[in-house]
């Protein structure tokens, strides 16, 4: 089992990602120790109260602060990357905030990882970081190129890679918190009736980056398969007999999004469940992942072209068993 026995840092684990993990570990890993990350003391308080472990630990601190990433990952084997600022708007109007912490805060991680002798670490990177249109995007993709280059830095002595996924239904500040919300005052407020995205549990999120941890070579970037589902769908399943009013889409704001594009199809392996972009640097082994094949040339994953989408009866069962963060 890839965390068994394993001292495990998550950066932002006080958000749905990290609550998720932390639930899922300790039940169902005989982890070591579990470090949870972040800034902010009342929710690493509720954490606390939630899960009454004492595998688990809280650290103040955040991943601009080198320092504190230094003392935080001091006898750790596993760090999972999470912190970020996520929001689309608040990143373009504070785009140097945005940078702090999505790519100095990645350096951060990449410096303490390497000089503390760390295992493995994995980032969560996003669909937005593919062909960017908006800060947050260029600035996971940013990351990304940092994490994946870190393997070179390490001269393999630690081992990077990325996970890479689309929207998490129910996560805060996404759009199913949002029509919730609306539904009560009687309309619903839509970006663009076209809109296209890729859906994904935090749980199944979360069960995704454990495997690819147990399978991480160091480098690749992973993807899993995920459904899409069109807006309206969203809205007619979450609030039928509410009334629409179109808003446009917010600044940065991408009609369709992808997760692997025409670029990357040369050197992108298909699994089962999930995808694997290899690096294209000097370290990469070419039978890494043998288990896997090459996609054709012409391949691209985005959410409007996907093959496999998410029924309004599939959506309603997600809603029904969220725990929604408002």
């Amino acid at each position: 089992m890839p965390l068994d026995g394993k001292v495990v840092l998550v950066t932002g684990g006080t958000g749905s990602f990290g609550k998720k993990f932390a639930e899922i570990v300790l039940k169902e890993f005989n982890i070591r120790v579990l470090r949870i990350l972040s800034r902010d003391e009342l929710k690493q308080l509720q954490m606390a109260q939630r899960f009454k472990d004492n595998r688990i630990r809280f650290f103040i601190g955040d991943v601009r602060d080198k320092d504190r990433l230094y003392r935080a990952m001091n006898g750790v084997d596993i760090v999972v990357h999470a912190a970020a600022l996520k929001q689309v708007p608040a990143a373009e109007y504070n785009p140097l905030e945005a940078v702090k912490t999505n790519v100095m805060g990645a350096a951060n991680v990449i410096d303490a990882a390497i000089d503390n002798g760390v295992q493995k670490v994995m980032f969560i990177s996003t669909d937005k970081a593919v062909h960017p249109v908006n800060l947050y995007g260029a600035t996971k993709l940013v990351a990304e190129k940092l994490f994946v280059q870190a393997n070179a830095y390490s001269g393999g002595r630690v081992r990077f890679s990325c996970v890479r996924y689309g929207n998490v239904v129910g996560s805060r500040g996404s759009v199913i918190p949002l029509f919730l919300q609306q539904r009560g005052s009687g309309t619903i407020t839509i970006t663009d009736e076209r809109m296209t995205r890729f859906w994904i549990t935090v749980e199944d999120g979360v069960r995704f980056v454990i495997n690819c941890i147990g399978r991480m070579v160091g480098g690749e970037v992973f993807v899993p398969k995920t459904p899409s589902m069109c807006l309206m769908d969203i809205v007619q399943t979450i609030a039928p007999e509410a009334r629409r009013e179109t808003i446009g889409m917010r600044p940065g704001e991408k009609l369709h999004e992808k997760l692997i594009t025409l670029e990357e199809s040369p050197r992108t392996k298909e699994f089962d469940h999930f995808y694997v972009i290899e690096p294209e640097h000097p370290f990469w082994k070419s039978g890494n992942h043998r288990d896997g094949r090459y996609v054709s040339q012409d391949f691209q994953y985005g959410s409007d072209t996907n093959v496999q989408w998410l029924s309004p009866e599939e959506l309603q069962t997600c809603v029904a068993n969220l725990e929604i963060e408002l």
